[in-house]
């Protein structure tokens, strides 16, 4: 496998969601951009590949800064994009490297995912890639006071785990939820790096 643990060196994993254990970023910006469309406005893909770490409203507080736009009115622009985003599941393909894993200590130490994103999408995107029945445990941002960069999403999955932060285990894939499990007190597995490796590979 990609990323090598050793049995007994923690206690369980957590999992980010959204470009972790799944690549979700072209569902995510048709959602976006089809809800921009509608108030006669755009977003780069090269700008949202950057931010992708993002809550949804940190993202759309720099979307506003950055393009210089007013501000939107985020329940009517989530519940467009969110629609969009449900419509479209089928844009969205498991990180293969990230998912061995996850079907690897399955049933061996309990795993869990933590994301900044809507619950509901993230509970239908673990269905539609079938990697919903690994995790009991499915914290967002939505559930606690602090989206990551905070620590707050994983210490609430190693609460419900009933499991010390310090022996828990994270994948993740931006510089927000690193510094989020650094915060926590858990060591973390930057995915990033394997994917860039794939990619290089396959070139």
């Amino acid at each position: 496998m990609a990323f090598e643990l050793e049995r007994g060196s923690f206690d369980a994993l957590v999992f980010d969601c959204d470009g972790t254990l799944v690549d979700s970023a072209p569902a995510h910006l048709h959602a976006i951009r089809e809800a921009l469309s509608s108030l006669g406005l755009t977003m780069d893909p090269e700008w949202y590949s950057m931010r992708t770490g993002l809550g949804p409203d940190d993202l759309l507080d720099a979307y506003e800064a950055d393009y210089k736009v007013e501000a939107l009115v985020r329940e009517d622009f989530y519940r467009r994009s969110n629609k969009s985003f449900l419509a479209n599941l089928h844009l969205i393909q498991e990180i293969r490297a990230v998912t061995d894993v996850a079907r690897h200590w399955f049933g061996v130490v309990p795993m869990a995912v933590a994301s900044n994103g809507v619950r509901k999408n993230v509970e239908a995107t673990l269905i539609a890639t079938r990697l919903r029945p690994f995790f009991y445990t499915i914290v967002t941002a939505e559930e606690v006071t602090r989206p990551k960069p905070a620590p707050d999403v994983y210490l609430e999955a190693a609460y419900r785990m009933r499991v010390k932060p310090e022996r828990v285990v994270v994948f993740e894939d931006s510089n927000e939820g690193l510094e989020a499990a650094s915060h926590a007190g858990m060591k973390a597995f930057d995915i990033r790096v394997v994917r860039s490796q794939e990619s290089h590979l396959t070139r």
